[in-house]
């Protein structure tokens, strides 16, 4: 006699209509996915096309010409020196000012701190167009326009509240007990804040110094307001030089400068990406 053969059991409702969910969560996500890739694809083949324009599509010929006619100093070596001169000081200025901040914050118990917290977070909200004509007419005052150091100081000061924010709730993070052993030793607070937090809290201050800088390096309005020398422009403002008065653009030099000006900010996540995924290294330090 031949085996009977069970029916299979039918599928619950609850069952499809998970996988009807999951499906369109996956598809969701594909156009999400979809709506980040074709811009880079576009500035990847666009800077290899020697007919560039804004479809996306295969080059006919890769050429490496468009990466040839932006590698000039006016064009490309400057600004970039003034991005990494601009960008670098107020980022070391912003991480250590958060820092030094934070620390009070996070140690010390006061009645302030809570309405300080929520003033910090308030400043983080304002938009930054929204203060530029008293600060530019602060700046016209004291002699700070057209100055370097006048920029990082903003720089710095616009990047701050996020930046000590950030800072004090990784600082939360690290045991207090360790910093007491070490007063008990005989060292400062500022002992303690140098040699002990902040080395246990690397990937903290990796993530506010990607931060500050990664918001400070896109930045157009800023510069645009603060300087007028064009041998002192970054180049989040020099890129405007590629947009014509009559709507004319290089799209293939406009490319191969977009991906030359990406490079920093991508060597500095590579860099800190190691300690950004490392955690807090704490296990065995405090004795339960």
């Amino acid at each position: 006699m031949a085996a009977r053969t069970t029916p299979r059991p039918r599928p619950r409702p609850a069952n499809v209509r998970r996988a009807r969910r999951r499906h369109a969560a996956d598809a969701g996500l594909l156009f999400a996915a979809a709506a980040f890739v074709l811009p880079l694809a576009w500035v990847v083949l666009s800077s290899l096309d020697p007919h560039a324009g804004l479809k996306v599509k295969v080059p006919d010929g890769v050429t490496l010409d468009n990466f040839d006619a932006v590698l000039e100093p006016d064009i490309t070596f400057t600004p970039l020196l003034n991005s990494l001169v601009l960008c670098g000081g107020a980022t070391l200025l912003t991480v250590v000012c958060a820092a030094l901040a934070a620390y009070p914050l996070s140690r010390f118990r006061s009645r302030l701190n809570r309405p300080f917290l929520l003033t910090i977070l308030f400043a983080t909200s304002l938009p930054i167009t929204a203060i530029m004509v008293p600060v530019y007419a602060l700046f016209v005052q004291v002699d700070l326009i057209d100055t370097m150091h006048g920029t990082i100081f903003f720089f710095a000061a616009s990047q701050l509240p996020f930046a000590v924010w950030l800072m004090k709730n990784f600082m939360d993070g690290v045991p207090k007990e360790l910093e007491e052993a070490a007063w008990t030793d005989g060292a400062s607070s500022f002992q303690s804040l140098l040699r002990i937090v902040l080395p246990l809290m690397g990937p903290g201050v990796g993530v506010v110094t990607v931060f500050a800088f990664v918001m400070m390096w896109g930045n157009f309005f800023v510069p645009f307001m603060l300087l007028l020398s064009p041998d002192r422009m970054p180049a989040s403002v020099s890129i405007n030089d590629f947009f014509g008065n009559r709507g004319t653009v290089v799209y293939g030099q406009l490319a191969a400068f977009s991906i030359i000006y990406s490079t920093p900010v991508i060597l500095l996540y590579v860099l800190v990406a190691r300690r950004l995924g490392g955690g807090f290294a704490l296990g065995g330090a405090v004795k339960g």
